[in-house]
Formats: C-alpha cells, sequence, structure tokens
C-alpha cells in the first residue's frame, strides 16, 4: 500500500527548495542522482523488525549474566520518561556528528517535527561521504542505545536495559537507512551522500564510470 504523501511545512519546503538548486548544481558537474528513502510511516513499523536481533542479544546476554529482569509498573516509567527525554538527545548526536564533517559546520543542521507521526528529526544539507553519512545516522543509537545496554548486561540493571532497548527501538528508522547504505553498490567514480531534506534516507549522486 502506498503511503500517502504528507503537507510539507515552510521549513521543509525551504529545504526542498535548496535541495532542488543543489541537485541542479550538481548535474551540471555530471552527477546523476538516485534516493534512498522510506517512508516515515513504513519505517515507525519496520524500526521494531531492524531492531528486534540487537534487543533478544541483549536479553539473552543479561540472562546468561546470571540477572534477572525485575519488570515492574517503575520499571516502564523509568523507562518510558527517560526515552521521552532522549529522543531531543538522540536528534542532538545526530546533529553534531553530521556537523563536524559538514563544509558549513552547524550552520548545515536543521531540526523538526512531523506532528502526523510524532516524529522529531534532525537534518544535514552538505554532500558527504558514506562512512560519514553512516556514522552521523548510527551514533545517537551507538551512544544511546548500545552503549547503555552493553553497561546494563554487566551491572544487571533492568531499567538500564529497558531504556536501551527503547532507544534502539527509537534508532531503528536509522538502522533501517543504514542498512541500505551498506548495501548500496556505488555505480560512478565519485560518490556523494546528502541526507535527504524533508524524507527519511538519503540522496546520493553519482559521476558514471567512463563506458
Amino acid at each position: 500500500m502506498k503511503e500517502k504523501e504528507r503537507k510539507l511545512t515552510e521549513a521543509e519546503l525551504k529545504r526542498k527548495a535548496e535541495f532542488e538548486k543543489l541537485t541542479e548544481e550538481l548535474a551540471k558537474e555530471g552527477y546523476q542522482p538516485n534516493h534512498i528513502t522510506i517512508g516515515v510511516f513504513a519505517a515507525n513499523i519496520l524500526a521494531i523488525v531492524a531492531a528486534l536481533p540487537f534487543i533478544v542479544l541483549l536479553v539473552v546476554a543479561f540472562c546468561a549474566f546470571g540477572h534477572t529482569l525485575e519488570v515492574g509498573r517503575f520499571t516502564f516509567l523509568i523507562a518510558y520518561g527517560a526515552f521521552l527525554l532522549l529522543i531531543v538527545v538522540h536528534e542532538l548526536i545526530h546533529g553534531i556528528t553530521w556537523a563536524c564533517f559538514a563544509k558549513d559546520g552547524w550552520k548545515s543542521i536543521s531540526f523538526g517535527f512531523i506532528k502526523e507521526y510524532l516524529t522529531p528529526y534532525c537534518t544535514c544539507n552538505q554532500p558527504m561521504r558514506k562512512y560519514q553519512m553512516i556514522l552521523g545516522s548510527m551514533m545517537p543509537t551507538i551512544v544511546l542505545g548500545f552503549i547503555p545496554g552493553i553497561v546494563a548486561v554487566m551491572i544487571g540493571s533492568t531499567e538500564l536495559l529497558f531504556i536501551a532497548i527503547l532507544m534502539i527501538i527509537g534508532g531503528g528508522g536509522d538502522l533501517l537507512v543504514t542498512f541500505k547504505l551498506l548495501a548500496y553498490k556505488r555505480n560512478g567514480k565519485d560518490v556523494l551522500f546528502i541526507d535527504h531534506p524533508y524524507e527519511l534516507g538519503t540522496a546520493v549522486f553519482e559521476k558514471p564510470f567512463a563506458k
């Protein structure tokens, strides 16, 4: 089923216009575009699927270390409360990481919120290399999900484990995009990756190999 096209905000329309201008400039230099995107609704559903193997691994490791999952009402309240706060931190980490690679630094970073899906986002308008795009995409899940998950396994904290699980699920969309980027096979001699200005994913620009 095709996802219904959502109405773009004023900020997104501005970024779209800037992106189209950049696309035209890169086309003059011989770059051809290819979009790697995922619909926001589909990403919210598939995020759990992408995160599930990592969640299972953490829970199995937690139990294997001899810890007991002490699940109570306050465990969920603490984990969910922390999750709501860390969502903001998640997007901030995206911005900080990409700003380190972007030519214009922090000026190239934009934040927003898609109210139809209750989804905050961060985007960067500067071209990057593949590893830079992947690192910026994955850093929040690494810092807020994987590392706390490992710490939770080591110290036996159920609350921290649940926070880590929620943050890994929250980074499921980033995992999906990263999987797509890792699977992407270049078709050109020079490849640039640009975070899509209003969709979840990346725009790839390539100069084709000489025939």
